[in-house]
């Protein structure tokens, strides 16, 4: 029995643990790349309000064709670096702790937030979506009385989600990175294969074209072959594997530090290239245009995910791999202004349209939205980051050293609740 059980013991450490040879130290440049690429959604979440061609769950009378040029050059990328820094951080992680611990605190710490979220956080943005789109015409309260309403048919003309009418909307991402997680765990065997680790060396050692080209072959192949309305899904899962995989691969740093003035050129070339696909073709023409330029478009499209997430990569493993209080403040806080910035801007620039602006509104809407979301954002953190009792609901540890039978009774509490919501996801 002891022979069988260390057997096991050794099979686990050796296919389900990285190696630890190549271990490095706290990555900060990651922490504020992490930091920075939640900023970045707040403003891009912003400019879907104003944004004329895309669909957003509220629209600003106040609409610009042109902020596409801009939000197109950020939004092949933005994603794509969110889901290699998880990548990178999970294979961290997975030599600090079991797979067994791993699974556990990823579930309290994303799903705990996620059930919060969409209970508490995201019904505002639905109330004013369904005033705007379907002409609601009852209060906040009465809303809300309905929501949580078993035999409500309310919701009959809105697609339902995880529950009925519940979805978790711009918290996608905690959902999808608690699920990705699991199907990691799973492939562990693989992705820590001595023979996947030589493949990988193998292709690093090759010309940069070659590199770039075998990344960017799966994303282009699941662009074109996937459902374009659920492809972000298994690119996110296939950046976060890449990002497993170059984790801390020092061949894998020293080569896209090196390139940075190659990607400084490229990546805002293929940009600029995949903007004008998009003005040019797409736009006018959309699925009638000829074959040949829709390829070379999604090529354009593929190319400028994987160039603009090494590109920042690159920059913030050069420039801002610095210690600092201030990453450590804003690093805590990147949960909490994830969950809320969407609930606060929508709300924000329903409230400004009660207002007769007239034309100076096209300026001044958009000025207090961001000032309205970030003072929202930053007053709810600083009193979320106070709370012992509200850390866990936005994906923070507790800062308060708590007797082993306080936090054995913490984390039963919170797998209860969670439970329902991680069967519904799994199953």
């Amino acid at each position: 029995m002891i022979t069988s059980i260390n057997n096991l013991t050794k099979f686990i450490k050796y296919y389900f643990v990285p190696n630890r040879v190549d271990l490095l130290t706290r990555r900060f440049d990651l922490d504020w790349l992490r930091v920075g690429v939640f900023g970045l959604l707040i403003f891009f979440h912003i400019g879907m309000l104003y944004v004329e061609n895309w669909g957003y769950h509220y629209k600003s009378q106040y609409q610009w064709q042109g902020l596409e040029m801009a939000m197109l050059l950020v939004s092949p990328w933005r994603m794509a670096i969110l889901w290699l820094i998880s990548g990178i951080a999970i294979r961290f992680l997975l030599v600090k702790v079991s797979i067994r611990r791993f699974i556990f605190l990823r579930s309290i710490r994303l799903l705990l937030p996620l059930l919060f979220g969409i209970l508490v956080v995201v019904p505002p943005q639905l109330y004013v979506e369904m005033t705007q789109k379907a002409g609601l015409e009852m209060s906040y309260w009465q809303f809300m009385l309905e929501f949580f309403s078993a035999d409500t048919t309310l919701f009959n003309d809105f697609q339902a989600g995880i529950w009925p009418h519940i979805d978790v909307n711009h918290l996608w991402y905690l959902r999808s990175l608690w699920q990705y997680s699991l199907a990691l765990v799973c492939l562990l065997p693989i992705l820590n294969a001595r023979w996947l680790e030589q493949l990988f060396a193998w292709v690093l050692r090759q010309h940069c074209v070659v590199a770039i080209a075998v990344m960017t072959l799966p994303i282009f192949l699941l662009q074109t072959f996937w459902d374009p309305d659920q492809v972000r899904y298994p690119l996110g899962f296939t950046f976060m594997l890449y990002g497993y995989v170059i984790g801390w691969s020092p061949l894998f740093w020293q080569r896209i530090k090196a390139g940075l003035p190659q990607l400084l050129i490229i990546t805002p070339l293929v940009l600029i290239s995949f903007v004008c696909f998009y003005q040019l073709m797409w736009l006018p023409y959309g699925d009638t245009s000829h074959p040949a330029l829709q390829t070379l478009g999604l090529v354009s499209y593929s190319l400028s995910r994987v160039l603009g997430a090494l590109t920042l990569l690159s920059l913030a493993y050069t420039y801002m791999n610095v210690k600092s209080d201030k990453l450590n403040y804003w690093s805590e806080g990147v949960y909490t202004f994830y969950i809320l910035h969407q609930s606060i801007l929508i709300v924000a620039a329903y409230w400004l349209s009660s207002f007769d602006l007239g034309f100076l509104g096209a300026v001044f809407e958009p000025i207090a939205v961001i000032v309205m979301t970030i003072a929202g954002c930053l007053g709810s953190y600083e009193v979320i980051r106070r709370s012992s009792l509200l850390r866990p609901l936005f994906g923070m540890k507790q800062a308060v050293a708590y007797s082993e039978n306080t936090r054995t009774l913490g984390y039963v509490s919170a797998s209860v609740l969670i439970l329902p919501l991680a069967l519904t996801l799994l199953l």
